[in-house]
Order: structure tokens, then C-alpha cells, then sequence
């Protein structure tokens, strides 16, 4: 299913949003321009290398003779992004329902909670791969907090979703708790799946990291109203 847009108005202009969306454009326009070694050692550098990331928790600092600590890759892997797929579909998700996440928590707090849901999702995927030497990157763990934000305050948010029925594609409109709920099952059922199976670039089986975007989303949900989801900051 492809979310295309929500029927959920906002009263603000989502600067957070559009700036997080820009930057993980730029940063991948950025890597585009890398050859491949070069992007290897990039993503070496700036994603989230579960091993390394092990042994800095282990020692207490960095490894590698990196010149800033290991856990710093938790927030500078959100930016990164493995192809043009992987990009397109993040950025579509973010921009649905980041924007009426925004509205609701402000601007500032918006920010800390998509960075920090960002973290909390990357340490969910590498406490079920810790020992892996391939890098996990992407904003994916961030979104899913920002939806799983959004089913607390939107649940009847009506989702217009092209459906495939056979091989062509349908717009129907679903409603947020539907869409975002099946989305979350599945990934968890596919997280448990993918334990024991070989990792590929920075991610699971089959280039998904599937408990990122589970923990992702169970912190979001956690974390949303803790930073004033429910609240109303306008008079």
C-alpha cells in the first residue's frame, strides 16, 4: 500500500518538516557525487555499525580512532539512505504525517522527539544484531515514531492509499488506525522473521530494518504524549 496524501488540515507552517526533508535530500544528492569505495567508507563513518557501536558501549568511547563518540552515528545515520527507493519512500511518509505531528507537539519539541525517536529506533535494531559489521542507516526509525505518533492523535485521519488489486494500483481512503496499525503489525511479524538471518546493507533481510520501524513506532507512541501530543498550544 502507498500512502498518498492525508485529509488532516494543520494550522502551522511545518518548518521542521521541510527542513528535515531537504537535508536528507541534500545529504543524498551529497553521496550520489561519491564513488563507490568512498560511499563505503561514508557509511562506515556516519551509519550506525552495530559491532562498533558494541564495542564504544564496551570501552566508553570511540573506536577506530573516530574523531567523535560512536553514538553519534545514532542521530547522522537518520540522513542517510541507500538508493533512490529507499529515499522516495521515507521522504512521502515524512511529509504525510510529520506535518500534523508538528502542529501538535511545536516546532522545538517536534525535533528533540524525531531525533531522539531516530536514536531509540537504532539501538532497537542493534540490540537484535549488535555483532554485525554492516551499517544501518536510513530516517525510517525517526518516521515510524512520528506514526506512531500520529495513531495516538489521528486515529480516524483518513489515509487516501493506492491499494494493489492485481497488478494496477486503486485509491482508496483508510482510516489512520487501520493503515498505520497493519503497517506496524507487519513490521514486527517481519522483525521476528528476520531474526538469525544474514544482514545486508544496514539492514535485515531483504534491506529492511524491520525493528527499527517496530521499536521506532512503540517509542513514538510512548514518547508523543510525554511531549505534549494531546495538548492544545493554541488559545
Amino acid at each position: 500500500m502507498v500512502p498518498i496524501r492525508d485529509n488532516n488540515p494543520i494550522n502551522i507552517t511545518p518548518y521542521v518538516t521541510y527542513t528535515l526533508i531537504a537535508v536528507n535530500i541534500l545529504v543524498f544528492f551529497y553521496q550520489l557525487t561519491l564513488s563507490p569505495p568512498q560511499l563505503e567508507q561514508f557509511f562506515q563513518t556516519w551509519a550506525i555499525v552495530p559491532n562498533q557501536l558494541t564495542a564504544s558501549f564496551a570501552s566508553g568511547g570511540a573506536v577506530n580512532s573516530a574523531p567523535f563518540p560512536e553514538w553519534i552515528t545514532l542521530i547522522s545515520s537518520q540522513f542517510l539512505h541507500g538508493g533512490f527507493a529507499h529515499i522516495a519512500g521515507n521522504m512521502l511518509y515524512l511529509w504525510i504525517f510529520g506535518n500534523n505531528v508538528e502542529d501538535k507537539l511545536g516546532h522545538s519539541k517536534f525535533l528533540i522527539f524525531y531525533l531522539l525517536c531516530g536514536m531509540l529506533a537504532g539501538l532497537a535494531q542493534w540490540f537484535f544484531s549488535s555483532g554485525s559489521t554492516i551499517p544501518s542507516l536510513g530516517a525510517s526509525g525517526a518516521i515510524a515514531g512520528v506514526m506512531g505518533a500520529y495513531i495516538l492523535r489521528f486515529p480516524r485521519a483518513s489515509i487516501l492509499t493506492l491499494v494493489p488489486l492485481g497488478i494496477i494500483l486503486f485509491p482508496f481512503r483508510i482510516p489512520a488506525i487501520f493503515f498505520l496499525g497493519f503497517w506496524f503489525v507487519m513490521q514486527a511479524l517481519y522483525g521476528v522473521a528476520s531474526l538469525g538471518v544474514s544482514t545486508n546493507v544496514g539492514m535485515e533481510s531483504g534491506g529492511i530494518a524491520y525493528w527499527a520501524h517496530a521499536g521506532g513506532f512503540v517509542f513514538g507512541a510512548i514518547l508523543g504524549p510525554l511531549f505534549g501530543l494531546f495538548g492544545d498550544r493554541r488559545p
